[in-house]
């Protein structure tokens, strides 16, 4: 991916603006996405100023191991699963020098559905200096689809969180 589509491309541009005007980073832990939200905002040009990190742990044993995600928790829960989200997004910036972070899980397709979890399901985690928040989304379409929903979301709710009622 080169070039960013248009929408994209200004989402991450005011992304960029509210974390440059805090002096913030941000950190991604990525699992259905495999890394599209990283490459999506180190597609802007200057991102070195405002994206620290991204974690890519898609098995449940990275998600413990490298962001601190309990497996209880995991199996309690499931992966994709608000708790697990909201533990990714703490695990992201408690491993990196970021303020804020986003995190997401979900079943892109077109298998690992099943009736509690259908297929375009994805969770997603926040955490800023405010707290941490979650989120569950059903997205329509095949798997790249769905992985392209999830990065658009999985910013604009970030951005939400820094620009509260402005977003």
């Amino acid at each position: 991916m080169n070039t960013l589509e248009p929408q994209l491309l200004d989402l991450c541009q005011q992304l960029a603006a509210a974390l440059r005007a805090r002096s913030w980073r941000m950190a991604s832990a990525e699992s259905c996405t495999g890394g599209l939200i990283a490459a999506t905002c180190t597609g802007l040009s200057g991102s070195s100023e405002w994206f620290e990190c991204g974690f890519v742990c898609y098995s449940n044993a990275a998600k413990s191991a490298h962001l601190g995600v309990s497996g209880a928790l995991i199996a309690q829960h499931g992966a994709v699963s608000e708790p697990v989200v909201r533990a990714l997004a703490e695990g992201a910036l408690w491993h990196s020098l970021a303020q804020v972070s986003v995190a997401v899980s979900g079943v892109a397709g077109p298998l690992g559905g099943s009736a509690s979890k259908p297929v375009g399901t994805v969770c997603f985690g926040w955490a800023t200096p405010a707290g941490v928040t979650s989120q569950t989304q059903r997205f329509e379409g095949d798997r790249d689809a769905v992985r392209e929903a999830a990065v658009r979301h999985a910013l604009q709710g970030l951005l939400r969180q820094l620009l509260p009622g402005d977003a």
